[in-house]
């Protein structure tokens, strides 16, 4: 019986461009966390030295006042809190829908509307919710609302190039087989295009809740109301304690809001898999 010898393979060579363009990303890739190292002034000597200050901090925060006096408000701020969350990410359900149909390309009428959409999407994306709401601050004053108006502005921006993204990635047989009976593009839109990625949308829905209930915290630092006021007033007064107990509360809080929001996403999981 002959038997043959099985060669190995070479190894297929390497081309000099491809080996030189990653190194050259490479150096690009040190360079850029080298000159970011220096413009950051990072420096983990002034960290160890500043640990009595941090020792400090956390002996005038500990342990937490956790009176009435300063845990009905606090619990009352967490409320508003979610209030703001729940209003912004609401409101912006149909202000975000027309915006992702013309943003995605197999529902925009046409192609300057497409990129028209895609430049608002940005430009309401780029500005942070902070910004918004200290525009809003201006306009209305201090309180809730101008959060709850901040969060609608930026969550559009968010959730309309989420949806977008999500109505491109369809299924394209549903939406076809109406455009060739004649159907028109709401019909579409409605009949074949939303029930094919509703849990999609339904689930990209609830994980904007969840950002902006976290966002609205912020918000509140700018004097937008909720818990985050009520946390910089503390900060100011040097009631380091009380300052302990609300961020307590925004813990339970954001935990809370968390596991219903994953709860929610993991049912309309399963059910999109049925």
């Amino acid at each position: 019986m002959i038997t043959v010898d099985r060669l190995p393979v070479p190894p297929k060579p390497k081309r000099p461009k491809a080996v030189l363009f990653g190194w050259l990303i490479a150096a690009a890739v040190v360079a850029a966390h080298v000159i970011a190292w220096d413009a950051t002034d990072v420096s983990f000597g002034a960290l160890v030295e500043g640990w009595e200050g941090m020792a400090d901090f956390l002996g005038e925060a500990i342990p937490p006042d956790l009176s009435w006096k300063v845990l009905g408000p606090s619990l009352s701020g967490a409320l508003v809190t979610l209030w703001i969350g729940l209003l912004g990410t609401a409101l912006s359900i149909p202000l975000s829908l027309l915006p992702a149909l013309a943003a995605a390309k197999g529902t925009a009428p046409s192609a300057w509307v497409y990129q028209a959409s895609r430049a608002v999407l940005s430009f309401l994306r780029a500005v942070p919710d902070v910004v918004f709401a200290l525009i809003f601050v201006t306009a209305v004053g201090l309180g809730p609302f101008p959060g709850v108006l901040a969060l609608v502005c930026h969550n559009v921006g968010v959730m309309g190039k989420l949806w977008a993204e999500a109505l491109e990635d369809a299924d394209p047989g549903p939406p076809q087989a109406l455009r060739s009976a004649g159907a028109g593009r709401i019909q579409v839109a409605v009949h074949a295009l939303f029930p094919s990625v509703l849990p999609q949308l339904a689930g990209l829905l609830m994980y904007r809740f969840d950002v902006n209930v976290r966002s609205s915290l912020v918000l509140g630092l700018v004097g937008a109301g909720g818990i985050g006021f009520l946390i910089n007033q503390s900060i100011k007064l040097f009631k380091f304690d009380e300052m302990l107990t609300h961020i307590l509360v925004v813990v339970v809080l954001v935990v809370a809001v968390d596991r219903l929001s994953a709860t929610v996403r993991a049912r309309l999981s399963r059910e999109e898999t049925r």
